[in-house]
């Protein structure tokens, strides 16, 4: 009895989020059309549990590009107001399209010079009536015993926010890269660290001319404690010698190898990676090819920096 009781609610609300999918349509596109013109912020607005719904779409903008921010409306009528400027863009989220005090707050924000974006249940509910452009949803029921508690509604809300951000995001171009950069702490974090953040750059990063004997390299490998340095190539590429491979033309060659010049040879076409991608596709392409240094080059080719499993292994990523 229990489990069937659970099982209704979870199927109430998959029903619903199957029929919101069909649902969408040209007004889903006009919204996020109107939130990527939107030359100031994102601001959430709602109240009870529409409120919860929107602090979480707010949150998920903020994190993947899109400043926003979520304001309660019965602050707004009390200060909060200020917090919402010309150029933005308002999403006010109410099931009935009538919850009073979000009501209350339609026409000052117009009167802030913001847009006005509604999703609702509601067609033909004030908030829809007074939106520049409304999202409106059908759903056959709540889930709730007694029918009065939002529960699909508010999944339906939550899901279409994860839509709506999705699409800005896949337009704006958003990468992980990006991501990276609004997620610095914690495990997250550390799994989507950038290259550059941890490469050994600038004087750090060992570097000699192609017409250097090895014993000179030596010393560069030596002072740089990388095992490697990079070899500058008339052609505008670069090539790699490692500690390793100077040990073994000491083998072969004896002493000898010593005088031999650098560009004759280091290896013409080492593993590299830009900078701008993440630390974890410097650790697989180590993993994948059983080296434990990558140069690193930027968009145009040039020589940035060394990055080195240590370098990965103080970030704990491993």
């Amino acid at each position: 009895m229990i489990l069937q009781k659970g099982r209704v609610v979870l199927e109430t609300e998959a029903k619903a989020l199957e029929d919101l999918i069909e649902q969408l349509d040209s007004r889903f596109e006009v919204v996020v059309n109107l939130i990527l013109e939107t030359t100031g912020r994102i601001i959430l607005t709602g109240v009870g549990k529409s409120g919860i719904i929107c602090r979480k779409i707010a949150a998920t903008l903020a994190s993947t590009g899109t400043p926003a921010f979520f304001v309660h409306p019965v602050e707004a009528v009390h200060g909060d107001l200020g917090m919402i400027v010309a150029g933005d863009t308002v999403i006010a989220i109410s099931n009935s399209g009538e919850t009073e005090e979000l009501v209350r707050l339609l026409e000052l924000i117009r009167r802030q010079g913001a847009s006005l974006v509604a999703i609702t249940g509601k067609a033909e509910s004030t908030l829809a009536r007074q939106a520049d452009a409304a999202f409106v949803y059908r759903i056959e029921k709540e889930g709730c015993p007694i029918g009065l508690a939002p529960m699909a509604s508010t999944t339906v809300t939550l899901a279409l926010g994860d839509a709506i951000a999705g699409a800005v995001m896949e337009l704006k171009g958003f990468t992980s890269g990006d991501f990276a950069r609004f997620h610095p702490g914690g495990k997250l974090g550390k799994g989507l660290l950038l290259v550059d953040q941890v490469m050994h750059g600038g004087d750090d990063r060992p570097l000699v001319s192609p017409d250097l004997d090895l014993s000179q390299a030596l010393i560069e490998i030596s002072q740089k404690r990388l095992g490697l340095t990079a070899v500058s190539q008339p052609d505008g590429s670069w090539g790699l010698v490692t500690d390793g491979d100077i040990r073994r033309l000491l083998q072969e060659h004896g002493s000898g190898a010593l005088g031999m010049k650098v560009g004759d040879v280091c290896n013409t076409h080492p593993k590299r990676i830009r900078g701008d991608q993440l630390a974890v596709e410097a650790l697989n392409l180590m993993e994948k090819h059983r080296i434990t240094s990558v140069l690193v080059l930027g968009e145009n080719h040039e020589y940035q920096g060394v990055v080195h499993l240590h370098d990965l292994w103080k970030t704990q990523m491993l």
